[in-house]
């Protein structure tokens, strides 16, 4: 959801030539599937636009070098995406709430089952990012 939240925010601002956004799992439990539904019918309810292509991936250690930030949802990510890239001597590496100035993490609905509060943890986020630009 992040991944297409921030797409549409930079589309918004006619900035989304200055970037390049992309969503990746720190697990490999998901490598391959398809957008979750619920997180689909979510980003209906808002308008937001996504990518019925996109299948899910995992992080590798070459994305160190493709991006100039990597934004975790929440610290069990932080902690599981140091096994991948252990060295962070740029410091790209940051919790997506931190971006707010709050160390919290971002609600998750796999958990939660409450789709609707990860999407707004996840625009109040994005909204930060683009406001730090």
């Amino acid at each position: 959801m992040a991944e297409f939240i921030l797409k549409a925010l930079v589309r918004a601002k006619g900035i989304e030539g200055m970037f390049h956004i992309e969503s990746a799992a720190v697990s490999t439990e998901e490598i391959g599937n398809p957008i979750y539904p619920p997180a689909k019918r979510c980003l209906n309810q808002h308008g937001v636009l996504f990518d019925n292509g996109k299948r899910a991936r995992q992080v590798t250690g070459e994305d160190y070098g493709r991006f100039d930030s990597i934004i975790c949802m929440d610290s069990s990510n932080l902690r599981l995406i140091k096994r991948i890239i252990p060295d962070d001597p740029q410091k790209k590496i940051h919790l997506m709430m931190a971006y707010t100035g709050v160390g919290r993490d971002v609600a998750d609905p796999w958990y939660t089952g409450d789709f609707e509060q990860t999407f707004q943890d996840l625009l109040e986020g994005c909204e930060a990012i683009i406001a730090g630009l």
